[in-house]
């Protein structure tokens, strides 16, 4: 059975202002990767105090990995990748920090060790995990990402959870940061393990080191997620990793992104698969996919990568079983349940 690894984190670079919808209320953004993890796990929050749940109506990318899970079913193990706030979820705990804000001189100072024992842990998974699917949760993490690709001298394109990409604004936060670290863009070609120090946040040296011990173990290994992904791909790359690497993404993303992200994943050599979940061919009106529709989350919590393990002739299955996910985080079709806005959060692209 195909088995989700999602690693979880925080860094304080979604607390800078207007790059992330990862939450109206910054106090209550460190608990949504912690929210996402028992979504996937539980149906719903358990510990964490808040919901994953724009004002708008757009749920967390959680809720339609959750969604597959029940209709194709999978096994999951979630990594404590800097989760800021505790989660009622079993994690195998990799001594992982949460990151600070990339304009400090050190974003993940432990960026190296961390990929080390991400690795091990990867190459010690079970022989019968042959196929594995590397999901994230981090919100802020499409800024990072931006942040690592820059250092490492890659196209430099990425999502947003946003309808309207604040990228330039991103640019600026990554060129303080590059700044702080005494960085121009590409001088961390040679060492990206620098660059996820000084730009990045902790859950790209745990997907990389995770990835890179199932490889090297004779697994398949399929990067679930966006621009981030794309992110931990180059990382892999200038790593010198050449396994085959597969990127599976949403539609929404690619359709954000369009050929920069094909090219970006032909130079790194890894296959792109990309899932339509047909929102718009859904035979009932639901705030959720309309919100999403609108451009709204886009990718996240191993989504597109759940997603591509559907069956044909199944998507319409997991649409329903969505509205079923959506009532119980409080979501009415017609977004009437949506609830307080102050206590609510937005899941995101690969974070932000």
């Amino acid at each position: 059975m195909t088995r989700i690894i999602l690693t979880a984190g925080t860094t304080d670079t979604a607390l800078v202002d207007g790059i992330s919808a990862a939450g109206a209320a910054p106090e209550l953004m460190a608990h949504t990767p912690s929210a996402d993890v028992e979504i996937l796990e539980f149906g719903a929050p358990a510990r964490s105090p808040v919901t994953p749940v724009s004002p708008s109506g757009c749920p967390t990318p959680a809720a339609v990995t959750r969604a597959v899970r029940e209709v194709v079913g999978f096994d999951v193990t979630v990594v404590d990748a800097g989760l800021a706030k505790p989660t009622s979820s079993p994690t195998v705990d990799l001594g992982v920090q949460p990151g600070t804000d990339i304009r400090e001189p050190a974003a993940v100072p432990g960026a190296a060790a961390i990929f080390d024992r991400a690795y091990g842990y990867g190459a010690s998974l079970p022989a019968g995990e042959s196929e594995l699917v590397i999901g994230e949760t981090i919100p802020g993490g499409t800024t990072t990402a931006l942040g690592v690709l820059t250092a490492l001298g890659e196209p430099t394109s990425v999502s947003s959870s946003l309808p309207e990409n604040p990228v330039e604004r991103k640019r600026r936060v990554v060129s303080e940061g590059l700044a702080a670290s005494d960085l121009e863009p590409g001088d961390c070609a040679a060492d990206p393990f620098a660059a996820i120090r000084s730009v990045g946040d902790p859950v790209q040296p745990t997907v990389a080191g995770v990835a890179a011990g199932a490889l090297e173990s004779g697994a398949d290994v399929t990067l679930a997620g966006g621009t981030q992904m794309v992110a931990v791909a180059a990382v892999l790359r200038h790593a010198g990793v050449d396994a085959a690497l597969e990127i599976a993404t949403t539609s929404f993303v690619a359709a954000e992104q369009g050929q920069p992200l094909r090219e970006a994943c032909g130079e790194l050599d890894c296959e792109l698969t990309v899932t339509d979940p047909g929102f718009d061919r859904h035979g009932n009106e639901h705030v959720a996919m309309d919100r999403y529709r609108a451009g709204e989350a886009k990718e996240g919590v191993a989504m597109g990568g759940a997603l591509s393990l559907v069956p044909d002739g199944e998507m319409a299955t997991v649409r329903e079983r969505f509205e079923l996910v959506c009532s119980r985080l409080g979501i009415d079709a017609d977004g009437e349940g949506v609830g307080d806005p102050s206590q609510m959060e937005t899941g995101d692209e690969d974070g932000s």
